[in-house]
């Protein structure tokens, strides 16, 4: 399957520069062409763990939020994405594969995941934000896990491991069980992966497994009970397990910084176990994950910044819109052209017709809409981009 992918990728390669080819042994991908665009995630654990003389890593920079709601009486399971990344990233595409590779290469039967819908950016041949609905039955999101302990970093080992974009590119070939999705270990840009069944019905079966993934460490748990007692399960880049929790060096950091850091008590955290309750439908789903009302709401504030009020504390950031001359405890709360540039979000209806609801550019319910131009990041690079970023929700069909 990691063959499969890797072809796919040369005929992008042969496809910009013209040619024609079908190679039948070994092939040759351009280090520095089509395959650097789907290395993102991979180089920066590796420019971290090869001791780079200058970290260009955030401290607390979040690289995600995500949620899933059980609607009340169980009339719809609701799962939902925000990404967070440099505004730089925002052209975006949806995409639908339909790849009916076969299992083996001396079987008749198709893979699992043979049709796949995902969000994703030019010239990457797979998500990048982790979000996917597939035929082999699943739905999958993740928030990153980032690593604050150096000492974790023995365990990335290049024999025997696949890259993230690989093992992303390989993770629909497998079983559709939701464990199953464990796939492949390796020590690089390893998340926190949910993982359900896209049916139609919402029985007990059908609600998530939160697979954690850690450089040495990997844990997989059923969360449907505590799914049912609480309505929503929700990932905004902190581990859940302990185990991981310690593991990955967030200790110290709560030593240091306080709440922020912690599972429970992180503004994520509590914007989302106070405002899922709103979530009755669709719409309302929508709303909570643009939101940003950094201004007025309590939950946004800051307690070691100046100003306290911190639009980088929502549940999709607007780190833009943070004043450049503010104080800030850590690199994450200043102003940066970084914060949420997107939302999915796909249900147990919507998701066996791989249809889903998706919103490109920053949020701009409660905050300015973002507009190059006028805006802190005016200077940096953003070709083919529109200047103001207002668009709409849009449903996602494919009749």
């Amino acid at each position: 399957q990691v063959r499969l992918a890797l072809l796919q990728l040369k005929g992008l390669e042969d496809s910009y520069n013209g040619r024609l080819d079908f190679p039948q042994g070994r092939f040759a991908l351009a280090p520095f062409g089509f395959l650097l665009l789907q290395l993102g995630g991979d180089l920066e654990d590796l420019e971290s763990a090869l001791n780079r003389s200058s970290s260009r890593r955030v401290l607390g920079s979040g690289s995600c939020s995500a949620l899933i709601k059980l609607l009340p009486d169980h009339g719809d399971l609701l799962v939902a994405h925000d990404t967070w990344t440099s505004y730089q990233s925002m052209l975006r595409i949806i995409k639908k594969y339909t790849l009916p590779f076969r299992a083996s290469a001396r079987g008749d039967s198709q893979i699992p995941g043979s049709i796949q819908v995902f969000s994703s950016y030019p010239g990457t041949i797979f998500s990048g934000d982790d979000f996917y609905i597939l035929s082999s039955g699943l739905v999958t999101l993740e928030t990153t896990i980032g690593n604050n302990n150096p000492a974790r970093w023995k365990y990335l080992e290049p024999r025997g491991s696949v890259l993230e974009w690989l093992r992303n590119m390989g993770r629909p070939c497998q079983s559709p069980s939701t464990l199953g999705w464990c796939g492949t270990p390796a020590g690089t840009a390893l998340p926190s992966w949910h993982v359900f069944p896209r049916h139609r019905s919402v029985p007990p079966s059908a609600l998530p497994d939160a697979l954690p993934r850690h450089r040495g460490l990997v844990m997989a748990a059923d969360q449907t009970e505590l799914l049912y007692q609480q309505g929503y399960w929700a990932s905004y880049n902190l581990p859940y397990f302990k185990e991981i929790f310690n593991a990955s060096g967030v200790p110290e950091l709560v030593k240091k910084y306080g709440d922020w850091f912690t599972y429970d008590k992180n503004p994520r955290a509590q914007i989302f176990r106070r405002n899922q309750t709103l979530v009755r439908d669709l719409d309302s789903m929508i709303r909570l994950m643009r939101s940003n009302n950094y201004l007025r709401d309590p939950l946004s504030r800051c307690g070691g910044c100046s100003p306290p009020q911190n639009a980088e504390n929502a549940i999709s950031a607007r780190s833009d819109l943070n004043p450049p001359n503010g104080t800030y405890p850590f690199p994450a709360l200043r102003q940066r052209c970084h914060g949420g540039t997107d939302m999915k979000v796909t249900s147990s209806g919507m998701a066996p017709t791989f249809g889903l609801v998706a919103a490109s550019g920053p949020a701009w319910d409660d905050v300015p809409p973002f507009r190059w131009s006028t805006s802190p990041c005016s200077t940096l690079l953003h070709m083919g981009h529109p200047d103001l970023w207002t668009f709409p929700p849009v449903k996602v069909r494919w009749d």
